[in-house]
């Protein structure tokens, strides 16, 4: 869907992007990483094309990105957008037929939106008179009724309370059913692990991670397998212990160059195996790690 060859970008002597390379297959959610002034936000509004990147390509569809592809394409910025002093109806309305749907399409997609979320009752409310959460569905529903191919979202459960924000994350899920692309820049890496097929991560303008969640976690495995070990048959050595109760112990055991096979049984000798896990980092672990050891000048 989204193919990006060698970016750049710069603000005067700062470098906002560096020969970046990007490829996000259809049908899928991308997760787009990265600190405070990484560069996602730069990125993600030379796709809108707010502005212009200084050289380098981006492809959308396998066609040059041009003023053509505004009306397939979704955005939900993180500082959101909407006139206070209007009403739902005209917000919805008005966002609608700048993505070119007509006044009939329009009213019968945002009535369909505001049954499925249950907002019927607040369409005729100012915004002013909305709470955050609730004026964040009428943003995401202006963002998503002209039914775009690419769905950009930036921080889209700002805002939400857990319940709220289950209800989007679901929603976001139907619209990947149905075809739509999602990249989703978001600093919740609990949200990255439930909703993204792949990630990529980008540090000082540069990327720096790239691939499927599954192939990335598992290229930062530790070899490291939790254990519990219960009715101790002799005792075993003083450095594995980290908590210990009854003729019960819990720690931790890197590999050493051992099969799991080949430490499972070592290990049988000592007890009853009660837990035997590998340890697998979580993304949020991937990414204070990747963003600590990154050196770029």
């Amino acid at each position: 869907m989204l193919k990006i060859e060698k970016l750049n970008k710069s603000y005067g002597s700062s470098r906002a992007l560096t020969d970046l390379d990007l490829y996000v297959p259809k049908g899928i959610i991308f997760g787009l990483l990265g600190p405070n002034g990484a560069g996602k936000t730069t990125l993600i509004r030379i796709i809108n094309q707010i502005i212009e990147g200084d050289s380098g390509e981006i492809l959308i569809d396998g066609s040059p990105l041009s003023s053509d592809h505004i009306s397939q394409i979704g955005y939900l910025p993180e500082e959101r957008g909407l006139y206070k002093k209007m009403k739902v109806w005209d917000q919805m309305i008005y966002f609608a037929r700048l993505k070119g749907l007509s006044q009939q399409e329009a009213k019968s997609r945002i009535n369909h939106w505001l049954q499925k979320l249950e907002m019927s009752s607040w369409k005729d409310k100012k915004i002013e008179d909305l709470s955050k959460g609730m004026a964040q569905k009428v943003q995401f529903i202006s963002t998503i009724v002209h039914n775009p191919a690419l769905l950009i979202l930036d921080e889209p459960f700002s805002g939400f309370d857990p319940l709220n924000a289950e209800i989007i994350k679901d929603e976001i899920l139907g619209l990947k059913a149905q075809g739509t692309t999602v990249i989703l820049s978001t600093h919740r890496m609990e949200s990255v692990e439930l909703l993204c097929d792949r990630v990529a991560m980008i540090h000082k303008s540069r990327k720096i991670l790239d691939g499927t969640i599954k192939d990335v976690k598992s290229s930062f495995r530790p070899e490291v397998f939790t254990v519990t070990l219960e009715n101790l048959t002799q005792e075993i050595p003083q450095e594995w212990i980290a908590k210990m109760s009854d003729n019960s112990c819990h720690f931790s055991l890197p590999l050493n160059g051992k099969t799991p096979n080949e430490l499972l049984s070592g290990l049988m000798q000592y007890g009853q195996v009660k837990q035997f896990e590998e340890v697998i980092p979580s993304m949020e672990e991937i990414f204070i790690h990747q963003i600590k050891s990154a050196n770029y000048e």
